[in-house]
């Protein structure tokens, strides 16, 4: 080998090490931006929401760290249950303010913003949300015992967690997954997300232990988080449960019809 082609071998296997560093690096530190899309209000905007729906309750906490939490109320006749609902991860709950009393689900909803969200201060991340959402819990709890968790998507993780440490009615997984590690993994083979991820939400290692009925809603064409993530998280499962498969795409579940008939069923039931 001459020394030209020696200094060019040299220069691309340095290339090829240089990008493979700075990939997984870019990914570890941008993993916060890629998980969350926080969808903040400003006061204008909160405010507006509000006056369009003076029957909902505009509801704050104060967490233990000094962030201030925000969720809507929306509430329904008395000994109705409650449903804490947790979001995907660019959702901005208050679409639910106006769909709701369309649905007719026969309960109360606490839309939780999280933290960066909607009107919640500070940052999200997977320790903060679920702290929070047993803060939510704690709070509904003080005014009605008969709890649900619902969770999104990313959100699924989030009411998993709830669900291992507090008592609930029921769980409503929609488009759920086994853990974001499983997920990235998918999406990003080439990468050791395993090695990089901090926000693993491993909801599949929970699932044994699971007393509380969960209804699985996925959506059959669902490309971000296929079937076979929730059904993992399903089969795990140990309390009564039930599958519903829905022709749907991962963001246009809630359009198919027979998605709030199931979801008020469930509610219902118990």
């Amino acid at each position: 080998m001459t020394g030209a082609a020696r200094y060019f071998v040299g220069a691309l296997l340095m290339i090829v090490l240089a990008v493979a560093i700075a990939v997984p690096l870019a990914a570890y530190l941008l993993q916060d931006s890629l998980i969350f899309l926080p969808r903040p209000h400003s006061a204008a905007e909160h405010r507006g929401i509000a006056e369009r729906h003076p029957q909902v309750g505009d509801v704050f906490l104060d967490a233990p760290d000094g962030a201030r939490l925000h969720a809507w109320h929306v509430k329904a006749a008395a000994g109705a249950p409650l449903v804490l609902y947790f979001g995907g991860n660019a959702e901005d709950v208050s679409w639910l303010l106006d769909e709701l009393p369309r649905r007719d689900t026969g309960a109360a909803w606490l839309l939780v913003d999280y933290r960066g969200y909607g009107a919640s201060d500070g940052r999200p991340s997977e320790r903060s949300l679920t702290q929070d959402a047993s803060l939510w819990y704690d709070y509904a709890a003080k005014s009605n015992p008969h709890l649900y968790a619902a969770g999104r998507s990313l959100g699924s993780g989030v009411a998993v967690q709830l669900a291992a440490e507090r008592r609930l009615v029921g769980v409503v997984l929609i488009t759920p997954f086994d853990s974001l590690v499983a997920v990235g993994a998918r999406h990003y083979p080439f990468l050791p997300v395993g090695l990089l991820l901090r926000h693993r939400f491993a909801s599949l290692d929970l699932a044994p232990r699971m007393g509380a009925p969960l209804l699985c809603i996925v959506g059959t064409e669902d490309d971000i988080i296929p079937p076979a993530h929730a059904r993992r998280l399903y089969e795990a499962w140990a309390g009564p449960k039930q599958w519903v498969a829905l022709v749907a795409g991962h963001n246009t579940i809630d359009e198919h019809p027979d998605y709030w008939a199931k979801m008020r069923a469930f509610l219902s039931a118990r």
